[in-house]
């Protein structure tokens, strides 16, 4: 498998771990000859950053399918529509869209026993649970996070190589300042994130050709 990517558009290595670790909720899919599983999960690095880490549900298929089929994770970033209005000649280009992904291609899953399980459990409510609520929790009883641990399947992807695509303008460095400026007068969440990652990640530019 492989996502299209323009050359001013290729990411590097780097940026791609950062948005797997800002953004990771992935879509991830496994294809086999009866057809693709796809499963919308968080999936974490590993201490190396060699795996990502995630669980799906008993009942779901998917953790059966990897052992016959590629599978991919794919991690969405910022984006955003990008208005011909920003551009210095609006009347000689067309709207866009930019925005940041990462396709992971994985090896052959791990499946986690016990004791594997309840550690990727753990790392992803560390992760994600906010510090004012997690330390006023009370205790889930072991019976039940046994029972509830029993019905999940927690799994390792190594990861084999990462795609990394950024189009945020590159191709046209003039404009990226104009681009910039239309998504914070935008002022939603996505404008602005996109902008942030632009400011970021567009100055890497190679320029245009």
């Amino acid at each position: 498998m492989t996502v299209y990517i323009p050359r001013h558009f290729v990411g590097d290595e780097a940026t791609g771990r950062e948005l797997i670790a800002r953004f990771p909720f992935a879509t991830m899919v496994t294809t086999t000859p009866s057809g693709p599983h796809i499963t919308h999960l968080p999936l974490l690095l590993d201490d190396a950053g060699a795996a990502l880490i995630g669980h799906v549900a008993r009942p779901n298929a998917h953790w059966q399918a990897f052992a016959g089929g590629q599978t991919v994770a794919i991690f969405h970033g910022p984006h955003a529509f990008v208005s011909r209005g920003w551009y210095r000649d609006p009347g000689d280009n067309v709207p866009t869209w930019n925005y940041a992904a990462v396709h992971v291609v994985a090896g052959q899953a791990h499946l986690a026993d016990a004791r594997e399980t309840r550690a990727a459990v753990e790392r992803l409510t560390a992760r994600f649970e906010p510090q004012g609520i997690k330390g006023g929790l009370p205790p889930i009883s072991e019976e039940k996070l046994t029972r509830l641990l029993g019905g999940i399947v927690a799994f390792h992807l190594p990861i084999e190589r990462l795609e990394v695509k950024l189009k945020m303008s590159q191709n046209k460095p003039a404009e990226i300042a104009g681009v910039i400026t239309g998504l914070r007068a935008a002022g939603g969440t996505d404008e602005l994130a996109t902008l942030q990652w632009m400011e970021a990640h567009a100055p890497r530019s190679r320029g245009e050709g």
